[in-house]
């Protein structure tokens, strides 16, 4: 029995969370989910954003799913998602987008991952802002060490699901020196693995390519912010964030996590779709080497959004949060 640490967020959080262990529970996965939570709720309740029971969790059984978690707003507080994956190295987030039968969008045959470095660029914190003058300066850095990390990463998933091309999406036309770094380390990398095609893309350029012709592209690394905007793209391309699975991954710790924000309107109400932390949390079970349960849970799901009325109203049909689950559950 593999023990993980839940963290149920907040908003619609507890019950897509209820909804995901139902169905590990009916799939007898052998996982033992040890709860904890941050954010909004735990500042309201014991003051602080990032409990110490919390860390103490992740550090003893370093991987957690997680639910969608408020910051509180306009209070100085920073990001709790940013936090962790800096607190624990968590440099990689990878964001698989892959076309559902079922879930009608303008697109067919799009099947990419993108890497997102997940700890550097203008998300550092490095910022400074000259009261006299009123000008703000924000700095992207970017280090040899983190590129080389989060580009082998992107190679070595390539390579173990025979991916046929690694995309490198920058900008180094107009940001020279970070640019020059982050390409640098994708040449040479690229050599390791000759067996699979390497190519760049102007960031602006990928994004008309992406809405253009989708299905040109496998997987896609890039730096934080770049792939912050894109992440969010592909999943567009595909039925947008409630129905994309996201991971945050260091080499000691991998954190599984809805990308989609907490939506405080409808929680409470048993509408929220699922589906976005199910499938971060059957990416959860590929990473802990329980790939029959995953394989089993992810064709009970593709086969219920395949027929929509057995769906969330977001996606066509009128099943609660929890009916939704039974559905996937009589198909297990």
């Amino acid at each position: 029995m593999r023990q993980v640490t839940l963290i149920p967020g907040d908003g619609i959080g507890p019950e897509i969370t209820e909804a995901v262990k139902a169905i590990f529970k009916a799939a007898n996965v052998p996982v033992q989910w040890e709860e904890e939570n941050a954010g909004q709720t735990t500042f309201d309740s014991m003051g602080e954003l990032i409990p110490a029971t919390l860390i103490n969790s992740l550090n003893k059984n370093c991987v957690a799913l997680k639910g969608p978690i408020t910051t509180p707003v306009g209070k100085g507080f920073k990001s709790i998602n940013v936090q962790l994956r800096q607190m624990f190295d968590l440099y990689s987030n990878v964001r698989p987008a892959k076309t559902t039968k079922g879930i009608k969008t303008r697109f067919e045959n799009v099947n990419s991952v993108l890497f997102r470095e997940n700890t550097e660029g203008l998300y550092s914190g490095l910022e400074m802002f000259d009261e006299r003058l009123q000008i703000s300066d924000s700095v992207a850095r970017l280090t040899r060490v983190g590129c080389r990390k989060i580009i082998r990463a992107a190679f070595e998933y390539a390579n173990k699901h025979q991916c046929k091309k690694v995309t490198a999406v920058h900008k180094a036309n107009i940001l020279k020196s970070a640019g020059a770094l982050f390409l640098d380390e994708f040449t040479t990398i690229a050599k390791d693995y000759p067996h699979i095609q390497a190519d760049d893309k102007i960031i602006d350029n990928m994004c008309m390519q992406l809405v253009a012709k989708p299905e040109q592209f496998d997987v896609i690394v890039t730096t934080n912010l770049f792939g912050d905007i894109l992440s969010d793209l592909c999943a567009g391309l595909v039925g947008g964030l409630g129905v994309v699975a996201g991971a945050n991954i260091g080499d000691e710790m991998a954190i599984f996590e809805a990308v989609h924000g907490s939506a405080p309107d409808i929680a409470g109400k048993g509408i929220a779709n699922p589906t976005a932390l199910l499938r971060s949390a059957i990416m959860m079970l590929h990473h802990l080497d329980l790939k029959d349960e995953g394989n089993r849970i992810e064709a009970a799901l593709e086969a219920t959004l395949a027929n929509p009325q057995e769906c969330t109203g977001d996606l066509g049909g009128s099943a609660s949060t929890m009916q939704f689950a039974q559905n996937i559950i009589s198909k297990l």
